[in-house]
Parts: C-alpha cells; sequence; structure tokens
C-alpha cells in the first residue's frame, strides 16, 4: 500500500536548478546588500551554496487533490532560510520529492 502525502509529514526534496539558482541569488543579494537594515526586524538569508540535486528534507503544508502526489513544500535549507516549492509531484528527478527510506 502506497503512502499518500498528508499535512505534516516529512519528505525528501531533490533541488531543480532553477531552485538553486534562486536560492543562491537571494544569499547573494544579502551578502552585498549595504547598509544592513539593523533594528528593522528584517532577517537576512545566510547559508551554505545550494546545488541541483542536493536533497533537503521538507515539510508538507499542503495537499492539492488526494487524487494526485502534487504538494506545496517548505523545504529546509543549509542556512537560516526555507524554500516554498509549490506544485510539487512525487518522484527521483530534480524539483519533485520521495519518501525518506525506512531502516
Amino acid at each position: 500500500m502506497a503512502s499518500s502525502p498528508t499535512v505534516g509529514r516529512t519528505v525528501l526534496y531533490r533541488l531543480s536548478e532553477q531552485d538553486s539558482r534562486d536560492i543562491n541569488r537571494r544569499r547573494r543579494d544579502f551578502e552585498h546588500r549595504t547598509p544592513v537594515l539593523d533594528g528593522t526586524g528584517f532577517v537576512g538569508r545566510v547559508g551554505n551554496s545550494a546545488a541541483e540535486g542536493q536533497v533537503c528534507a521538507a515539510t508538507v503544508v499542503r495537499v492539492w487533490n488526494e487524487s494526485t502526489d502534487a504538494v506545496n513544500l517548505q523545504v529546509h535549507l543549509d542556512g537560516n532560510d526555507i524554500l516554498w516549492a509549490t506544485s510539487r509531484s512525487q518522484g527521483d528527478d530534480p524539483g519533485q520529492w520521495a519518501w525518506p527510506e525506512v531502516s
């Protein structure tokens, strides 16, 4: 019996080329931003470089239709930021999510 994605479940998400470009661009933009906005509540995006194919833990935040595997995810990156990955399907390719292996 195959599992169905539900809100709150943890899955593994494989970053796409576009995901990694966007993540790295936002982090670079913050690095080069001057002046830093002290005392405003602004939180910069800081973290290690992201690459296509990198696998990250993600939390399902929306299931579009119980008969499909299309979900929205909050992808936990190696930094202080997250990626909102919308309408992603299950699979092994970049830009898709998969269930973690059970050990």
